[in-house]
């Protein structure tokens, strides 16, 4: 294994974790639980949830796989804040949303190649790209990566502490 190769399967193993804690912390919540809010005033449970998901879902087109598959989510989680938007997706549209944009990013990072990974992204320009070649897809998944560890974060913060 090329020391590219470990660094990329060390990506993929940190994504592949905080997919999973993810998922382990949103799914068994009742849709009361996920009213609530990480902090009076602050976003609520199902807001987080919904906001991993859009930014994970907007990794298509950044990463050419193609549309978001799922561009509702926007809307609810991303354009505008908490409680501003009338209807919003439930729990349970959440986590089968989420689970087929988490199947798509998957299937899409385990096949591609060491060459395929450090592709320039869609947003960054061929010239712009020669000056700045981290501006690739693998710096794009860790980013994201540390994204969804931020709001897992703040979502543990609503967990009871033990006395």
């Amino acid at each position: 294994m090329t020391n590219e190769q470990r660094l990329i399967d060390g990506a993929l193993r940190a994504w592949k974790c905080n997919e999973e804690r993810i998922e382990k912390f949103f799914r068994p919540l009742s849709e009361e639980q996920l009213q609530q809010e990480i902090m009076p005033g602050r976003n609520r449970l199902i807001y987080l949830w919904g906001h991993i998901a859009a930014v994970n879902d907007a990794l298509f087109p950044l990463l050419g796989l193609g549309p978001k598959r799922y561009p509702d989510l926007d809307t609810m989680f991303l354009k505008n804040p908490d409680r501003t938007v009338p209807e919003i997706y439930t729990g349970r549209e959440v986590a089968r949303a989420a689970d087929e944009i988490n199947r798509g990013l998957w299937t899409a990072f385990t096949q591609w190649t060491t060459d395929e990974w450090l592709q320039k992204h869609t947003t960054v320009s061929a010239e712009d790209f020669a000056r700045e070649p981290h501006r690739n897809r693998f710096t794009v998944v860790v980013g994201r990566n540390t994204h969804m560890a931020f709001h897992l974060g703040q979502a543990i913060l609503t967990r009871p502490r033990a006395a």
